[in-house]
């Protein structure tokens, strides 16, 4: 990739089931893992990620099945599954000597991220959210035409073959859409950011569709599991969102505080896109997070 970020270096690091995941770095101290959403890379943290090295080891990777880490075939919905992409951040702290370390998650990595705190409280001391709700939360307020907004939620819970050929078919158009759409300020996602997160996305459409696919099946079934035991996010929970909570016809904030015992709630003016459209909020609220 030509794009780099000052002051951080890029390696490949194995993970516990043999995936090897992309991850951009710098800084020094405790750990802070940030995790991209879609359609993007780590990338999207090239405004927020040296702000916060100034406090943290500040740790930046392609999920699996995205940008440059690795890709595997989806043998079953575990190999997606939130779940397993969760202990994939675990083994990645475990290659480089954290016990604990906070964690932040965007997108896709903000549902990997909420599993990560669910199923390693010991080792999740702090957990960011930006603009979602709960895997279970997400189908049970989509509803009527208001549920257009998350079209490709439903196309890439089919069964596998046609999901894959029909986005394969218009990649840059399909993967484009969202990064149009999605930003209240275009500008925020340059044109050669733009460029690397249509490639990335281009060469990952099994494994992110299998991603998503996962989002439909088992992943609920997790979330089902710990909602019926009890069990709660117990560290220190920021969650950030678009105010688009009231436009869909719920209240977000009121859906994540059954699931979090320490949350603080915001909305922000920006786009999806939060990290790159306003990077200084983004990296203030983080940062207020960790002193928590």
């Amino acid at each position: 990739m030509g794009i780099t970020v000052p002051g951080f270096e890029t390696r490949q690091i194995g993970v516990a089931d043999g995936v090897e995941l992309n991850v951009t770095m710098g800084g020094h101290g405790p750990a802070l893992v940030l995790l991209h959403g879609f359609p993007q890379t780590n990338l999207m943290w090239r405004h927020v990620g040296p702000v916060l090295a100034e406090h943290r080891t500040v740790l930046c990777p392609d999920l699996r099945g995205y940008g440059a880490s690795g890709k595997p075939v989806a043998v079953d919905e575990n190999t997606y599954s939130k779940r397993t992409m969760a202990a994939d951040i675990v083994g990645l702290a475990d290659a480089l000597g954290f016990g604990e370390f906070a964690l932040v998650g965007h997108d896709r990595g903000a549902h990997v991220a909420f599993r990560a705190g669910l199923d390693h409280p010991d080792r999740v001391s702090h957990l960011g959210i930006l603009d979602i709700v709960p895997t279970l939360d997400t189908w049970n307020v989509l509803h009527g035409v208001s549920a257009a907004v998350a079209f490709h939620l439903y196309l890439m819970a089919q069964p596998p073959g046609l999901p894959e050929r029909m986005i394969a078919a218009e990649a840059d158009a399909f993967f484009g859409h969202f990064l149009d759409s999605w930003a209240n300020d275009p500008g925020a996602i340059p044109a050669d950011v733009r460029a690397e997160y249509l490639r990335s996305c281009r060469d990952a459409v099994p494994s992110i569709v299998a991603d998503y696919r996962a989002t439909a099946t088992v992943d609920i079934t997790h979330d089902q599991a710990d909602l019926d035991a009890g069990n709660r996010l117990t560290m220190p929970v920021m969650v950030l969102q678009q105010d688009w909570g009231s436009q869909l016809g719920f209240d977000a904030a009121s859906i994540w505080r059954p699931w979090a015992t320490d949350l603080e709630h915001f909305t922000t003016r920006a786009g999806h896109f939060m990290a790159e459209e306003a990077p200084g909020d983004v990296a203030t609220l983080i940062l207020d997070l960790m002193k928590r």
